[in-house]
């Protein structure tokens, strides 16, 4: 396993080298246009959460692979060598990295991979839903991609944050300036660290803004498990408006029967990642290849499953609230929760986010990359720029509020930030990271949303500040090291706290 930096959770995605194994070929027929949605089973047992055992571990690590490069190219507009180098390796096991071919179609938006000459993956481009892993032996989805656009104006004609027309205004008091530029130029400081960009907000100002490696202010960047406090936030919004409980239990259909323990499983539960549910990720302490086989925690992103009947056919492993666990099968299945809760109203379920929370906070592209059935993959498959992250991040700092509007419920913010009970050290809120173990050099109230390879929202309550960083992959190491020293810098920068 590589080391895990400082700021990096300790269960994170990391995928271990005895899953490589011997493979089994996959074959790859033209392109389908719209099919009408079949049984998954039919397709891929591992839907209905069984395995499938056409799916090896060398030809999930060409999926992940293909679907990686296929979102920098389509979603970030990277070059295809550098995010070769700095990206699209992370889901495939080490020892085989340096065995793959890739194809870029970019007529017909497609990624085809091939690892060792003997499987080959494709992943697509689908316009606003970002990029997908094709089912095995298809190159086609099987829901209808659909446009996803904002009621908002141009946001150069509006100011921050509702739109990106920053003020010139005077530098606020209480706050080194000095000190703030010297810790912005320091995340950017060592060329190995792969920042790509990175935005400061002090009572909601923008104080500190960069990018390098291409990016702009434009640029929807790889954002991965930032994507679970966006799971909390749309959870959050539902809550809010009464349609889920978070105390109650989670209305998962396959859940109620009678002699059912998971229906013990609250949202609460789901929101703290201990749901107990049998989930295996790389990141456990007692995780066991030859036991555990190819963990479902990393299935739920390479497999093309449909990743809501997987996760909500997970039996028990655990009671409910006794063992908090860093696995996708919690933030997932509160996706299915919200899916259900939209559909069930008669809204559409794929821009449902941008009418419920962007446009309300400003923002006017998120990228939220769904699996081949149709379902938000938002415990890690999602792009946004650094300016959407720092709006996400300022909701937070102002408890749910926007504008003088409640978004989230009141103490949802509290909440997320609390460590959970069921977790054996305080490092864990409410798919957010809290600051229990001083395991980043701030004030205790921090909390922040992480994301594989250095993606960062950092909220700092008593120090009125919002820290978003971006980077890419390979420079995970050195990027979080140069932002620990970085937020401390930031941290003593302010003058007067509050």
């Amino acid at each position: 396993m590589p080391h895990l930096p400082r700021l990096q959770p300790r269960r994170q995605l990391v995928i271990p080298l005895a899953l490589a194994g011997l493979l089994a070929a996959a074959s790859t027929p033209a392109r389908a246009q719209a099919p009408a949605r079949p049984d998954p089973t039919t397709l891929n047992p591992a839907a209905t959460g069984g395995f499938s055992p056409r799916d090896t571990p060398l030809g999930l690590g060409a999926a992940g692979y293909a679907k990686i490069l296929c979102s920098a190219i389509f979603v970030s507009g990277r070059d295809e060598a550098e995010a070769r180098r700095n990206s699209a390796f992370f889901l495939t096991p080490e020892a085989e990295r340096d065995h793959v071919t890739a194809v870029v179609d970019r007529e017909r938006t497609i990624v085809r991979v091939t690892v060792r000459g003997v499987v080959t993956r494709t992943a697509g481009f689908y316009g606003d839903q970002g990029c997908v892993i094709h089912p095995e032996g298809t190159d086609s989805v099987f829901f209808t991609p659909t446009p996803v656009t904002t009621t908002l104006p141009d946001a150069r004609t509006l100011p921050w944050p509702m739109g990106d027309a920053v003020a010139d205004a005077p530098w606020p008091a209480g706050l080194d300036k000095a000190a703030v530029d010297a810790a912005m130029a320091l995340a950017f400081s060592d060329p190995e660290a792969l920042t790509a960009g990175m935005l400061v907000l002090h009572k909601g100002r923008i104080v500190g803004e960069r990018y390098a490696l291409g990016a702009t202010a434009d640029t929807q960047l790889e954002s991965w498990s930032m994507g679970k406090s966006l799971t909390a936030t749309l959870v959050g919004l539902l809550i809010k408006e009464g349609a889920l409980s978070l105390d109650g239990p989670a209305p998962v259909p396959a859940w109620q029967g009678k002699d059912d323990p998971r229906r013990a499983i609250t949202i609460s539960h789901l929101l703290r990642m201990s749901s107990g549910l049998r989930c295996a990720s790389p990141g456990d302490a007692d995780y066991a290849p030859d036991r555990d086989g190819y963990p479902p925690h990393v299935l739920i992103y390479t497999g093309a499953i449909d990743v809501f009947r997987f996760s909500t056919s997970r039996p028990l492993q655990f009671t409910p609230g006794t063992e908090g666990r860093y696995r996708n099968c919690d933030p997932i299945t509160l996706g299915s929760l919200v899916r259900h809760v939209v559909e069930a109203r008669g809204e559409e379920y794929l821009t449902w986010p941008q009418r419920a929370l962007f446009d309300r906070i400003g923002i006017r592209r998120q990228v939220l990359e769904p699996d081949a059935y149709g379902n938000f993959v938002l415990s890690g498959y999602d792009y946004g720029t650094v300016r959407n992250w720092a709006r996400l991040g300022l909701l937070y700092a102002q408890d749910g509020v926007w504008q003088g509007t409640r978004l989230l419920p009141e103490g949802f913010a509290r909440f997320v930030s609390t460590p959970a009970p069921g977790w054996a050290t305080p490092r864990y809120g409410g798919l957010f990271w809290v600051n229990g173990t001083k395991e980043l050099d701030a004030p205790p109230d921090a909390y922040w949303m992480a994301g594989a390879g250095g993606q960062r929202v950092i909220i700092i309550p008593s120090r009125s500040l919002v820290i978003v960083r971006l980077g890419h992959m390979r420079g995970d190491t050195v990027g979080m090291t140069l932002l620990d020293k970085a937020v401390r810098r930031l941290v003593d920068a302010v003058k007067s706290p509050g």
